[in-house]
């Protein structure tokens, strides 16, 4: 059964590494938590060690500029595994093609910037969709707007047989008070339509082995000795039990409505419902990280 805490401090000293969740547990894509960063703080100053797990499709140190600016501080994680380098690994590798049709934000550009660390990646050109070999989405190009406008290409897509990569398997954030569809959303209408869909964010293995890499070069800590922290019940918490991490789900991050009208005090009867509905049963639960 899931134990409902107060504080991080409850459970931490059964841990040795955190592998924490950005957006819903540590910013709200504006402006950092200031309790979970001094929770964070506090863990390091004990020994502990944190890595920052986050489906954005941004280069590990684009993320990093992001978060200072929100303000999370350096002394408040120690690495960061992104989705977008896990996808632009496989992307370099040539898993959908050498010319690609990118659906996002202008300053997503950024995830097409080569990667040092392979002796030989593929030579990835930008094209209208009529000339692509391969898709890559990292966002949609209007947030609010519903995914389903892109149905058009996606037809013609399918027929083509393009595969698309996926570089953030997130549906959708909360920037502030407002909901955004991400590129998971566009993901899932692709996948529906008979499109195949290529993923490397949470849940999916290769985000863990990426983190497992990334902490491996901090300190080597076994599995057992790893808790994961997120608010997204099907990619943080899903994602982290499949690898065999005990988990801390965040109440008060995308699914707080579900939990009663405060959301810092969670209905304990409510949010057990929900679980057992999910079939999902976290190590614990917070309403917020701190």
């Amino acid at each position: 059964m899931t134990r409902l805490i107060q504080s991080l401090s409850e459970i931490s000293a059964d841990y040795d590494a955190l592998f924490v969740d950005l957006w819903g547990c540590m910013h709200n894509g504006v402006t950092a938590f200031p309790e979970a960063v001094a929770a964070m703080q506090t863990y390091r100053a004990t020994g502990g060690k944190v890595v920052l797990v986050t489906n954005s499709p941004r280069p590990w140190r684009s993320v990093a500029r992001q978060i200072a600016e929100f303000g999370v501080p350096e002394d408040a994680y120690d690495a960061i595994a992104t989705s977008g380098d896990s996808a632009r690994m496989a992307m370099f590798l040539g898993a959908v093609g050498e010319r690609i049709w990118h659906i996002g934000q202008v300053f997503e550009e950024e995830f097409f910037q080569p990667m040092s660390l392979l002796e030989d990646p593929v030579a990835v050109t930008l094209v209208p969709l009529e000339e692509a070999e391969g898709i890559v989405v990292s966002g949609p190009e209007d947030p609010l707007a519903d995914p389903e406008v892109y149905r058009p290409q996606f037809l013609y897509a399918r027929e083509k047989g393009l595969k698309l990569l996926c570089a953030n398997p997130d549906i959708v954030v909360d920037r502030g008070e407002v909901r955004e569809w991400c590129a998971g959303a566009l993901a899932a209408l692709y996948t529906d339509m008979g499109g195949e869909s290529l993923y490397f964010g949470k849940p999916h293995p290769p985000i863990y082995d990426l983190a497992r890499r990334r902490l491996a070069r901090v300190s080597p800590v076994e599995d057992s000795r790893i808790l994961c922290i997120g608010d997204g019940i099907g990619t943080d918490i899903l994602g982290a039990i499949g690898e065999g991490f005990d988990t801390l789900f965040i109440t008060g991050g995308l699914a707080a409505k579900e939990f009663g009208t405060d959301p810092a005090t969670p209905d304990r009867a409510r949010l057990r419902e929900w679980l057992a509905e999910q079939n999902l049963s976290p190590t614990a639960a917070i309403s917020f990280l701190r």
